[in-house]
């Protein structure tokens, strides 16, 4: 098969497509032909050499995909050969086939289209492992989503609406935050020219819930921002990795600091957040209440562009790369 290599740690076009060995299928594992894959900040790290797979991953880069199944290996029940999926992946997504264990699988949603289908798993299982079985948002609370117009915030924005919240989110341009509010975003706050902190305490007096990707640059304003008995979700680190907490400040608020990824998780917990998403994310996605955003579509062999234009940030929702152009 064809796939997506590093040729060396650095920009974009150190990424080839390359013919590599086929994966095999391992017990408890199926063998997906790859209909489409899309586009992670975690790929781009990695290709920088910063966030190498996990202990017996895939080193090509991929963390979710769609397409059918192929083969299936020892052990493995509920599904046939010719079923179409979308999967959670701890890599691999780059390539025309990829091994994928049977947990982390979920069927193709009715109304979804197999190429958008690449779009959900990753952002679906990230949004609703954090802000659903973990932070626990409800129906009347307020939600923050800082980098609304991304992958993670355009699913974010939708399930919390579907659950009855309050969106507020931040971007970097009113184009951007036009598209949010198209969504269903209520707050829409351009942290270029406004301050997320004055603008939500104005407009709710904070946020139940805050689900981040800056890390160490927004804690404090984080902090802040949270109403009391609020929960802060750390998902990113686009603005640094070692912050200072004001413990004061916490226990004054009684809120909580939560950090979690999701790629390196043990396969059992990737298949209970799978499981979950399965039984109560599907359904809002098969009505229609939450859809995949997709601001982009590249042929795989052309990761490189779509790595640039996740980079400039440019793109609204995920960018996708599709293994057959």
């Amino acid at each position: 098969m064809y796939a997506i290599t590093i040729r060396e740690p650095g920009d974009p076009d150190v990424l080839e497509w390359t013919e590599v060995p086929d994966p095999t299928a391992g017990e408890g594992e199926v063998i997906i032909d790859v209909a489409a894959s899309a586009v992670n900040r975690a790929d781009l790290l990695q290709r920088q050499g910063h966030y190498p797979p996990p202990p017996g991953a895939s080193e090509i880069l991929g963390l979710e995909c769609s397409g059918t199944i192929a083969e299936i290996g020892e052990g493995v029940e509920g599904w046939r050969i010719g079923d179409e999926v979308c999967a959670l992946l701890a890599g691999g997504g780059y390539g025309q086939k990829v091994a994928v264990p049977a947990g982390q699988l979920l069927p193709l949603p009715a109304e979804v289209e197999l190429l958008a289908a690449a779009g959900l798993p990753e952002v679906a299982c990230t949004v609703w492992a954090n802000v659903v079985m973990h932070a626990r948002l409800s129906e009347g609370e307020v939600l923050l989503v800082h980098g609304g117009a991304g992958g993670i915030g355009t699913h974010a924005i939708q399930v919390a609406k579907a659950l009855g919240a309050t969106v507020a989110v931040t971007a970097g341009s009113e184009e951007r935050l036009e598209s949010c509010r198209q969504l269903g975003a209520d707050i829409a706050i351009n942290y270029k020219e406004q301050d997320f902190v004055e603008v939500l305490r104005a407009e709710t007096g904070g946020a139940d819930v805050i689900l981040d990707n800056m890390g160490a640059k927004y804690l404090d304003r984080n902090i802040d921002a949270l109403k009391a008995d609020g929960r802060l979700v750390i998902i990113g680190m686009q603005g640094g990795v070692k912050g200072e907490l004001n413990i004061g400040k916490l226990l004054g608020k009684r809120v909580s600091v939560y950090a979690a990824g999701l790629r390196a998780r043990p396969l059992e917990q990737k298949a209970a957040i799978v499981a979950d998403v399965r039984e109560r994310l599907w359904p809002l996605v098969e009505q229609g209440s939450v859809k995949p955003i997709v601001g982009q579509v590249l042929p795989m062999a052309e990761a490189a562009s779509a790595h640039r234009a996740l980079e400039e940030g440019t793109v609204f929702g995920k960018v996708l790369l599709a293994a057959k152009s």
